[in-house]
């Protein structure tokens, strides 16, 4: 089995602010923004509360519309569930062609992680986390990861098909690699997670992932991106070229990049299924 390490939701470039991780543990992954999409930030939700009304109470600055929804693995985020829904993830391009070349297919883990930071409640309102909420005793357990940005694991998806007919994507209507240029385009393609886990049958195939340390990957005292430098990690366990910039000991990968393919070993497949436990 194939660890795929996949970044999805806001980046600086896309979104400009973190994902929240929710005073309730819940890590919401907010899907970057889309102007040719058909779902809006306020057609998405957490309980009583908005994507849109959410983002507008932490990054108020920023005007956010449509957004592109995927991978769509949380069952109940949109208001309006579409017909025939069932979770799927796209992927396109440069970043299909890398997992094409790796031999990704069915039966292989996405892992999904993204930029996040805590958020308190506070008059009704949500705000981002500072060290004055630590000092302060917001939190039971100080810690670095508490007030900072981090790089987490928040879902997952073994892959039980690996759509690429243009006709049988259509039939996925409510995705967004369903229609437009996207369909067009013979890289396109749609991952449909298994029924359940092949290592745990009591679980399904796909979901997403609350709070917890070791589904963190920055290594603590340092930025977002400089991770913990697990070996099966390193360059020389995963598939392409690529290089550790890391100036402090830890395992730093730069540039703009979706996914890496960990090389197959028991310790990469120990780690995923833990974090997944």
């Amino acid at each position: 089995m194939k660890i795929i390490l996949s970044r999805k939701g806001f980046d600086g470039s896309n979104g400009g602010c973190p994902s929240p991780i929710m005073p309730d543990g819940a890590m919401l992954s907010m899907p970057i923004p889309a102007k040719n999409d058909n779902v809006s930030y306020d057609d998405l939700h957490y309980g009583d509360l908005s994507y849109l009304e959410l983002l507008n109470q932490l990054n108020p600055k920023v005007t956010y519309s449509n957004c592109h929804l995927d991978p769509d693995i949380r069952p109940d985020t949109r208001k309006i569930k579409p017909s025939g829904w069932s979770p799927a993830f796209g992927q396109i391009s440069a970043a299909n062609t890398y997992l094409q070349n790796q031999n990704v297919t069915v039966g292989d883990l996405f892992l999904f992680f993204g930029w996040y930071h805590r958020v308190i409640e506070e008059d009704g309102k949500y705000r981002y986390s500072d060290r004055k909420d630590c000092k302060q005793g917001n939190y039971k357990d100080f810690s670095f990861y508490d007030y900072n940005d981090i790089h987490a694991v928040w879902g997952y998806m073994q892959i039980g098909d690996i759509i690429t007919d243009k006709e049988k994507i259509k039939e996925l209507h409510w995705h967004p690699h369903s229609s437009g240029d996207r369909l067009s385009d013979k890289t396109n393609a749609i991952y449909i997670p298994s029924k359940h886990l092949s290592f745990d049958e009591n679980l399904p195939g796909y979901g997403t992932l609350n709070y917890r340390p070791d589904r963190v990957l920055t290594m603590e005292g340092h930025s977002k991106g400089n991770w913990i430098a697990h070996d099966f990690l390193m360059p020389e366990n995963i598939y392409g070229n690529r290089t550790n910039s890391s100036k402090c000991g830890g395992l730093y990968y730069q540039g703009i990049w979706q996914e890496i393919v960990l090389k197959e070993s028991e310790e990469a497949e120990e780690w995923a299924r833990n974090l997944i436990k």
